[in-house]
């Protein structure tokens, strides 16, 4: 059974038992030049692309939309924490507190290099999981910071989880939605705000009754546990929400990653997997990005991806160049 034209990417299709890749030329342009993408992955890419579009927008996103809304949520909750427990900690511990605040901005840099390279080298499903742990377990460590400095490590450590939470998130939300559908990237968004909210709503109550007096010229730890009922509370929800995404809600290794580390098979057995989730059928089989293979490798028959983790992690770096900066003016339409 042949799959219809795509005005997404690639279309599949079978002519006398054998399989053509076409990259249709109406309905979308390409704007990536030749140099800026290795064709044999760029080719690839498109099929799969299609391949999703081909099951369309089904059961399997939208959990996705709800799980991967967690990201954006944890994305604005933690990086207004500091502010909101400031004044307790700083009063708590006699310190200005500039220590707290420097920690939470290393965490947040390495964690957005990190993990924005790493989905790339290890794979998009531990990088997606590993986010939200690693933010609650050193949140709850940071409600029971026996002194400033362990509280200032934990909230480095807690930002480097939330700092990979938008790079690899969205990566995975994209790769698995179809491009009718990818403009709900920005809807998640409202996840950001909730997070927002949420933080301050929990604090509002908890800071406000359980914190020292402001008349007060000392400020005992047994009086000011407010920040420490905060940093439990909030660290218990990205607990359950990690809980979520890694017990109740499956999400399998992207397709695009399998494929670009050589896992063809398991890339197409994924697609699958989604469309029989989705209730659906695909038509995408390991001969079409077979075909992708020897219709744009090398004239030496070198057709196969660079699959190495050190290829991976180039193919993330290459996108800083200039030619990924030149397509957003190729027309007038942006």
């Amino acid at each position: 059974m042949s799959s219809p034209a795509s005005p997404h990417g690639t279309s599949l299709k079978e002519k006398d038992g054998e399989v053509r890749v076409d990259i249709l030329q109406a309905g979308t342009q390409d704007i990536y030049s030749g140099e800026s993408l290795d064709p044999v992955y760029h080719a690839k890419a498109k099929i799969l692309n299609n391949a999703i579009q081909e099951i369309g927008m089904g059961k399997y996103q939208w959990c996705l939309f709800f799980v991967a809304g967690f990201g954006w949520f944890s994305d604005n909750l933690w990086p207004s924490t500091p502010g909101l427990i400031y004044t307790s900690v700083t009063r708590e511990f006699n310190v200005l507190g500039e220590w707290m605040l420097l920690g939470q901005a290393l965490g947040l840099l390495v964690g957005a290099v990190f993990w924005g390279v790493g989905c790339d080298v290890w794979g998009r499903r531990w990088s997606f999981n590993l986010t939200l742990l690693i933010t609650g377990v050193f949140a709850l460590a940071a409600g029971a910071s026996p002194n400033y400095y362990t509280l200032c490590v934990c909230v480095a450590f807690w930002s480097i989880g939330v700092g990979g939470n938008l790079p690899v998130d969205s990566a995975v939300f994209l790769e698995y939605v179809p491009a009718s559908h990818q403009y709900l990237l920005t809807v998640l968004s409202i996840w950001w705000a909730v997070g927002q909210l949420t933080g301050a709503l929990v604090a509002w109550p908890l800071i406000s009754n359980y914190s020292c007096p402001t008349t007060s010229t000392t400020c005992p730890a047994s009086l000011n546990k407010g920040w420490r009922y905060y940093l439990f509370t909030m660290g218990g929800v990205m607990m359950i929400m990690w809980i979520l995404r890694f017990f109740v809600f499956e999400l399998r290794e992207s397709p695009k990653f399998l494929m670009s580390r050589g896992r063809d098979e398991e890339a197409v057995a994924v697609v699958h997997r989604v469309a029989a989730f989705n209730g659906k059928t695909s038509n995408l089989t390991i001969e079409h990005l077979k075909e992708a293979e020897r219709l744009h490798g090398s004239a030496e028959g070198e057709a196969a991806v660079a699959t190495s983790a050190r290829a991976a992690a180039l193919r993330k770096i290459r996108t800083l160049d200039m030619n990924h900066v030149k397509p957003l003016f190729a027309t007038r339409k942006l």
